[in-house]
């Protein structure tokens, strides 16, 4: 029903995002239980700066239009759909916080956690507010 609606899109991105919340909300409790593990890299997953190039690309227009006279020619802009963004989940091979080789820091962890529950509380109430204010106008 709101397939094609500004709505739709905010709703489907919050949804998103909160699914890549809970991916990280793993990532950082693997991290936090391997934190005494020997040689133990953590990992980190990216996803918003991709989500924004994405959203930010289907908005953009090109400074000049560039003239195409083959279809094997290459355009200067491709919009890229937000909804073929995937999380990545990154190991940190570069740092080594303790002598045994982990790089497990539980005061970044913990941060990270709680940033992380933070931002998730903060979507979920978004969406909740975004329902609630549909509801109010169909009534």
């Amino acid at each position: 029903m709101f397939d094609r609606t500004s709505f739709g899109r905010q709703v489907d991105i919050l949804q998103r995002t909160m699914d890549v919340s809970l991916l990280r909300q793993n990532v950082i409790a693997n991290n936090i239980a391997n934190a005494n593990t020997p040689n133990f890299k953590r990992s980190d997953v990216n996803f918003e700066s991709r989500l924004r190039d994405a959203i930010q690309s289907s908005t953009r227009t090109p400074r000049f239009q560039e003239r195409l006279t083959n279809e094997r020619h290459i355009p200067f802009h491709q919009p890229m759909d937000y909804r073929d963004v995937r999380p990545r989940r990154v190991l940190d091979f570069m740092t080594t916080a303790k002598n045994n080789g982990n790089n497990v820091d539980m005061e970044v962890e913990s941060m990270d956690l709680l940033n992380n529950q933070l931002m998730y509380q903060m979507m979920t109430r978004s969406v909740a507010d975004s329902f609630a204010r549909i509801n109010l106008v169909l009534r």
